[in-house]
This record gives C-alpha cells, sequence and structure tokens, in this order.
C-alpha cells in the first residue's frame, strides 16, 4: 500500500500549524471550510488525503466520491463522525489524535462539577439581572467526602480522577478493558456498573459512543443512583439519554448536571440546555488554545510519519498496518499474504478458516494482524474478489471485504511452536485442508500443505509452481526436466512427505512459465499452478 501523498484537503477550521507542517514536508494543502455537502463530494475526487474535526461528516457517499482517497484524520479524540466500515472497506486509513484533547477535557469536566455543586450558573445569571436576593436559593454543596464515579478509565477518565482527588473526592469507575490492578495505580476502585450506581454522588463518562454505550445512563440507571445525584458529560451526546436525564432532573432524583455533548448539534431542543438545574456549554471540552494548537499539530506529524515510513499512530481501523511497519513483524506479515494467496490456489473451500499464531516470537496479539495478512492474500487470489475490488484491498481493507463476501476467519494462538520452528503461522479451514508456514531472513517459508510436510521448507519467492504428483523417484527429475525443457533456469524444487501415494512439490524459477510449459507440466502432475506474488 503506497502512502505518498501529494494533496490534502481541509474542511474544518483549525491551527494554522497543521497547514504549516504538512506544507513543510512537500504536501500540498488547500483548506476550505465552506463547502457544502454536494461541493465535498465533487471536490474529495482531487485528494488523498482528509483532515476534519467534528463538524464535516465523512459519510458513506462521500468515501465512494473519494477516488485517490488514501489517510482521514480526524483532529480531536473519536472517529463518530466518519464512517469506517466505510473506510475500511476502500481501504482507506481513518485515524484521530487521541491525546491532543485530554488534558482540555479532563478540566472541562472538572470545571463543570464544581460549577453544578455551587450553582455557579444560576449564581451568574442571577447577578446578570441583578437579582441579589437569588442567593437565597442556591445553596450548594461541598465535593469534600463524596464519591466521583468515572465510566471510562482512559486518559481523560484518569486526569479527572487525579483533579477531584485533591478536592477531597473518592473516586471509583469503570472500564471494560482497563482492569482494577491499572486503575488501582491512581487511585480508583474499579467495580462493575451494578455497583457503581447506588455508591456515586456524581457520574462523569468518558467513554466513546458506541451501541454499547448509547443512553448507557438511563431512567433504569437514575432510579439505582441516590436520589439528587448529578452528572456530567463532556464526552458524546447520547451516552447518557436526554429525554431520561429531563425527567429525573423534573423529579429531583438528579441534583444536576454538567452538560457539553448532545446527542444532535446544535441541538434541535433546547429543552435539557435551558433547564434550572443544568450547567450547559457548546461542546466546549476540547477549545483550548493549547488543545487546539496540539490536535493541529498531532494530526499533521501523524500524517507525515506515515508517508515517511516511520510509524502509524492514532489509526483506528488498521492493526495490521501498524504492525506492518514494524521491522520485526513485517516478514510475517508477508507471510501471511503469501500463505492467503498459496491457499486460494491449492484450496477451493476458503469461506471458513482459522489463523493459528504459534511460538513467543510471534505472542498472543498476532492474530489482530495476521489474519488479516491471510485475508488480503486468500481474497487477491481468489474468486471472492468483486469487479473494482482489487484498487482497494489491503491490511486495512481486507477484514472488512471478508465480512461482506461472508468469509469467516478466526484466529488462535499456540506457545509451542512445531518442531523444529520456533515459531510458525497455520491456516486451517473447515474441511481440514492445512496450510503452514514460517520465516527465515525475513524471508517467507512454505512449511506444509494438507498435512503434508517439506523436510526442507520451500522458498515463496515470485514466480513459485506449486504442483501435486505420485511419490515415486521419477516425479522430481520428471517436473525439473519439464521446466528446464522450456527453457527455464530451476532455483529451487522441494517436496514434502507422502500421504496416500502423493506429493506436494514447489518449484521456482528465475522467470515465469509460459502458459505451454505450464501445460505441458500439468500433463506429468496431477494438479499444478503457477502463483506470482
Amino acid at each position: 500500500m503506497s502512502f505518498t501523498l501529494s494533496n490534502v484537503l481541509i474542511t474544518d477550521e483549525i491551527d494554522q500549524k497543521c497547514l504549516d507542517v504538512l506544507k513543510s514536508n512537500g504536501i500540498n494543502v488547500v483548506k476550505n471550510t465552506k463547502l457544502s455537502k454536494d461541493e465535498l463530494l465533487v471536490e474529495i475526487a482531487k485528494y488523498d488525503g482528509l483532515v476534519v474535526r467534528s463538524a464535516t461528516k465523512v459519510t458513506a457517499d462521500v468515501i465512494e466520491a473519494a477516488t485517490k482517497l488514501k489517510i482521514i484524520g480526524r483532529a480531536g479524540t473519536g472517529v463518530d463522525n466518519i464512517d469506517c466500515d466505510a473506510a475500511s472497506r476502500k481501504g482507506i486509513i481513518v485515524m484521530n489524535t487521541p491525546g491532543g484533547n485530554t488534558l482540555s477535557a479532563a478540566e472541562h469536566t472538572c470545571a463543570l462539577i464544581c460549577a453544578s455543586s455551587r450553582h455557579v450558573h444560576q449564581g451568574d445569571r442571577a447577578m446578570k439581572g441583578e437579582n441579589w436576593a437569588e442567593r437565597k436559593k442556591l445553596m450548594g454543596s461541598e465535593l469534600y467526602g463524596k464519591t466521583l464515579a468515572i465510566i471510562g478509565l482512559g486518559r481523560i477518565g484518569k486526569e479527572v480522577a487525579l483533579r477531584m482527588q485533591s478536592f477531597g473526592m473518592t473516586t471509583i469507575g469503570y472500564d471494560p478493558i482497563i482492569p482494577g490492578s491499572v486503575s488501582a495505580e491512581f487511585n480508583v476502585e474499579w467495580m462493575d456498573l451494578e455497583n457503581i450506581w447506588p455508591r456515586a454522588d456524581y457520574i462523569t463518562v468518558h467513554t466513546p459512543l458506541i451501541p454499547q454505550t448509547r443512553n448507557l445512563i438511563n431512567d433504569r440507571v437514575f432510579s439505582l443512583c441516590k436520589r439528587g445525584v448529578r452528572v456530567i458529560n463532556v464526552a458524546r451526546g447520547g451516552i447518557i439519554e436526554e429525554e431520561a436525564l429531563l425527567r429525573a432532573l423534573e423529579s429531583g432524583q438528579c441534583g444536576g448536571a454538567g452538560i457539553d455533548v448532545y446527542s444532535s448539534e446544535p441541538p434541535k431542543d433546547f429543552s435539557l440546555a435551558k433547564h434550572k438545574n443544568v450547567v450547559a456549554t457548546p461542546h466546549l471540552g476540547a477549545s483550548t488554545v493549547e488543545a487546539q494548537q496540539r490536535v493541529a499539530v498531532e494530526i499533521a506529524e501523524q500524517f507525515v510519519d506515515l508517508v515517511q515510513g516511520k510509524k502509524l499512530f492514532g489509526a483506528v481501523n488498521a492493526p495490521a498496518l501498524i504492525n506492518a511497519m514494524d521491522v520485526n513483524t513485517l516478514p510475517w506479515i508477508e507471510l501471511g499474504k503469501k500463505l492467503g494467496i498459496v491457499a486460494a490456489a491449492v484450496n477451493d473451500q476458503n469461506q471458513e478458516f482459522k489463523v493459528v499464531s504459534y511460538g513467543p516470537a510471534l505472542g498472543k496479539s498476532a492474530g489482530s494482524y495476521m489474519t488479516a495478512a491471510v485475508l488480503s492474500g486468500l481474497i487477491q487470489n481468489s474468486s471472492f474478489l468483486g469487479a473494482g475490488d482489487s484498487s482497494k484491498l489491503n491490511l486495512v481493507s481486507a477484514p472488512a471485504l471478508a465480512k461482506q463476501y461472508g468469509i469467516n476467519a478466526t484466529s488462535a494462538y499456540e506457545e509451542k511452536a512445531p518442531a523444529p520452528y520456533s515459531a510458525a503461522v497455520s491456516i486451517i479451514f473447515s474441511n481440514g485442508f492445512r496450510v503452514s508456514g514460517t520465516t527465515s531472513g525475513g524471508q517467507a517459508l512454505l512449511v506444509e500443505i494438507q498435512n503434508q510436510t517439506f523436510s526442507s521448507p520451500a522458498s515463496l519467492c515470485a514466480p513459485v509452481i506449486i504442483f501435486r504428483g505420485n511419490a515415486n523417484s521419477q516425479l522430481v527429475p520428471s517436473v525439473a526436466g519439464a521446466l528446464v525443457g522450456c527453457g527455464l533456469t530451476v532455483t529451487s524444487l522441494n517436496t514434502s512427505s507422502e500421504t496416500g501415494g502423493q506429493k506436494w512439490g514447489v518449484a521456482t524459477a528465475a522467470t515465469a512459465p509460459s502458459e505451454g510449459c505450464l501445460e505441458a507440466l500439468k500433463s506429468l502432475v496431477t494438479a499444478a499452478r503457477l502463483i506470482n506474488f
């Protein structure tokens, strides 16, 4: 996959430093924040990079219109304004700047907690209305000794915890990924959600908006909470169900809220924002000079690092590609692709399979990229690939295309590798067919086909002729003779162990054989396939 970037379009307001970094690295940049949806559909075809914030909605039709697009970058946290599935199907990398807004969002959360506790918003309105008597109604409460529940213990959640602990708050929290042993390091007691709700005096959410978190705090949750609980949302609108929050505010079950984000922005209905017990701000969590400069520079530097092949940071849909930029992992990804190509050539039932990684050198995380690598090779060399799909097949798109084609691929890890190898990869199909390989000196090697092993691993270099024939003493000389007779220089010829009177063989030559040469070979063996990697 090429990462040459010539032209980048910026469609939302962003700090000038983003443009400066891109231009200083030889990338042409056009900033146009006034494009209508129809204008964007036309304009996007000119660019191979796109930078947005939250205003531009990068929908599936925009992505389909982007004939050259390779990278979409969001200068901020989250990518809910980008159709990541559509981008993945087209092989487009989607990245964000996960750390750029952290401090600003955490500080804004803390500000809303404090403001809600002391009715700062109501006091401000009273003073502006010259209504000093209103102060009698604005009795607040201290934060000291109260319990703050933090839902989502990532970067922002951690920073909120550290700051609010200085107020003397007890911090508890939940995160489906970060375990209690980690949260304990920053003094947050990990609890499951059902135990959190009754204990919390304040609840703040710091999760992405995904199906599992939409309307996470709802009527049922409010009913489990203490009467007068306060809630804060500086994450994403829709995590707290707005109608349920209004009902809880009206009944007094919720004593107050600090809301910075909304299910639609701007809100279609301002009832929640106007409620007297709500401190409402118009999505200001990342609106600081420092944060905007930080994310502008970070997204530009991430683009440049990718182009220069240094690293891929902040990508949300390309775990395999991230590993492909690691000098230690790249040979294994290349092996996975080639095993996938071989499997597609010699096995006709490729709809369901498991990719097994063996050995500590690969580790448990290998499945995240080895499966994508195998899929990219298998789809490339099979009938699954639809018309027009070849240009968008890469490590990003392969898993998404596999889902579209109904291919079911899973992964597994085994610590002990098959002897005599310290690490290996196998593709095991539902019909029992199996292809295995390893690497040596950065080169991909085939070690097994259909449970028949090669005592001397076969090099998977282009071009390769894979054949199957009768296991007799004439198999190797007859195949070698046929290839030499066609004028080819045979560089290697390996055969596997025998099963059912048959052996697999792999021959490599300096140049690819002609169609006539391949047909001549087929008259000597039971099967023969030419593979150009």
